[in-house]
């Protein structure tokens, strides 16, 4: 069986050397199918949770709310689980430091803070408050006594609020502050993405959207990148399976599509296998 301590430690050290895939499950039973799948840890996603919600994406989920979401994910699986925070749920420093206090609470191994004000049109932080946020959570991680892997995202590219020169000054600020992991999403091409990885000596996350996902693991790993997240992507392929599947019923009258649903046996079997171990928790 595996500890937290474990799980928290071997998160840790997944961000030390190689590159590893880190999908994104929006409930339970998703969370179970990719562990089976042999996913090696999972990461939260703010908008596939809000879609089960019946919410659109972007800050419409509460503190509350993503907590009691991760910690579910936590005993989910065996596996170890980083949260998906946006801006930290907070603008103050003090108050993203609290976040970060209590993701560790609820078991994570680590999160994301992001420097994207939860507004309409997505601004970003002034550059010395962004850095002030994560020298914050960094602290409070740092403060934890145990592993906590902390991920400082610069979204104004993909946001369309700064361009890759800004992002990158952005970054190379949040490694000084103690970021353990940093992280543009998404630049326009394997170049650019290349530009962030030299520009830092900390770890890098990849987002597998945009121009990137015409490139392999192998190929985003060869650029020196430690770990490619999935972000909403299989959520969004999920909702894209239930609007075809849908408008065939609904405007075609067929339901020839449904052939490509899979077995009831086989997804026993994953959420059964995704589960193991983790009674204990």
């Amino acid at each position: 069986m595996t500890s937290l301590a474990e799980r928290h430690q071997r998160f840790h050290d997944l961000h030390q050397s190689g590159c590893f895939v880190i999908p994104n499950p929006w409930d339970i039973g998703s969370a179970r199918m990719m562990a089976a799948s042999g996913a090696v840890a999972l990461a939260t996603t703010s908008a596939g949770f809000a879609f089960t919600l019946g919410r659109p994406d972007m800050g419409r989920i509460t503190r509350e709310e993503a907590l009691r979401h991760a910690e579910d994910l936590v005993r989910a699986t065996a596996l170890p689980v980083s949260g998906d925070f946006e801006n930290g749920f907070a603008d103050a420093p003090d108050d993203v430091a609290e976040t970060v206090r209590l993701a560790a609470e609820v078991s994570l191994s680590g999160c994301s803070i992001e420097d994207t004000q939860m507004v309409e049109g997505n601004p970003a932080y002034d550059f010395g408050l962004a850095v002030e946020r994560i020298r914050a959570a960094a602290d409070a991680a740092r403060a934890l006594g145990r592993p906590f892997i902390l991920c400082a995202r610069a979204d104004g590219v993909m946001n369309g609020v700064y361009g890759l020169d800004e992002a990158i000054r952005r970054i190379r600020a949040f490694e000084k502050a103690g970021a353990d992991l940093v992280y543009v999403p998404v630049p326009p091409g394997a170049e650019e993405l290349k530009r962030v990885v030299q520009s830092v000596s900390t770890p890098v996350n990849a987002l597998a959207a945009g121009p990137l996902r015409r490139l392999t693991v192998a190929q985003i790993a060869d650029i020196g990148v430690r770990r490619i997240s999935l972000g909403s992507m299989i959520a969004r392929v999920t909702h894209a399976a239930i609007a075809e599947q849908m408008e065939a019923i609904v405007n075609d009258g067929s339901f020839a599509k449904l052939s490509a649903a899979a077995s009831g046996d086989r997804i026993n079997e994953m959420l059964a296998a995704g589960a193991r171990e983790t009674d204990h928790e």
